[in-house]
């Protein structure tokens, strides 16, 4: 009997112990496994961290760059529209070469009339005016006479038995006079109105004709050479153009 209680005892002592030891060894095992876990978890988040900073670093470099180079177009933008409107008002104001479709006209002196000994020193002013006119009537768009070019201040007058234009002197033959048109259709429309013109046939008057050419080639009209004089206008009050 004494015998069989010893052994219940030592075998519910060896339980108990073993209990404690497993729990023991679990409690000791189970920080390590944690541990290490959290140690790879937070090396993989900041892995992930220093991608994402370099990932917004790069965006940042690359907007700023997009800025700059939008900048830099903006500004050249503003600048070729001035240049551009810079170039047109020169154009309209007759101060750049141009080329197109149109037609000659050659003033020269009667063939008969030269036979007979007549001499003819100049073209009258008014007939050039009443041509000038005819023409723009007609759609021309740019004219030069004798190489000079016609702008809406071009002064034709006689000055002294001498017919000039903004002081330039028609004092030989034959006269050429270039026009252009807007376009082929236009110019082929000009060349034959200016075959039957009213203006053409008063130069007979003065012992000159007109002749009518209809070149293949495009006609050059040279830009206006001379200083352009503005009357009547002033600067305007920066002041009073603020308030405004």
């Amino acid at each position: 009997m004494d015998k069989y209680k010893k052994n219940i005892s030592f075998t519910l002592i060896t339980v108990i112990i073993g209990f404690m030891l497993a729990i023991q060894f679990r409690t000791v095992k189970e920080p390590v496994v944690r541990d290490t876990r959290d140690t790879w978890q937070l090396r993989e988040d900041l892995i992930k961290e220093n991608e994402l900073q370099l990932k917004l670093i790069r965006e940042v470099r690359s907007n700023e760059e997009k800025i700059s180079k939008y900048e830099t177009e903006l500004k050249q933008s503003k600048e070729q529209v001035l240049r551009d409107t810079l170039g047109e008002l020169k154009a309209e104001a007759g101060l750049t070469d141009v080329n197109g479709n149109g037609i000659i006209l050659i003033i020269e002196p009667i063939y008969e009339e030269l036979l007979l000994g007549t001499a003819v020193s100049t073209v009258s002013p008014d007939l050039l005016k009443r041509l000038v006119n005819e023409l723009n009537m007609y759609g021309a768009m740019q004219i030069s006479i004798d190489n000079q070019r016609i702008i809406n201040t071009t002064v034709i007058r006689d000055i002294n038995g001498e017919t000039k234009i903004d002081g330039h002197s028609l004092n030989g033959f034959p006269i050429e006079i270039k026009v252009i048109a807007e376009n082929a259709k236009s110019a082929d429309k000009l060349f034959k109105r200016m075959q039957v013109s009213k203006s053409a046939d008063e130069f007979f008057v003065d012992n000159l004709r007109v002749k009518v050419v209809k070149p293949d080639e495009m006609i050059e009209i040279p830009a206006y050479q001379n200083t352009i004089r503005i009357r009547d206008m002033k600067p305007m009050d920066s002041e009073k153009g603020g308030n405004s």
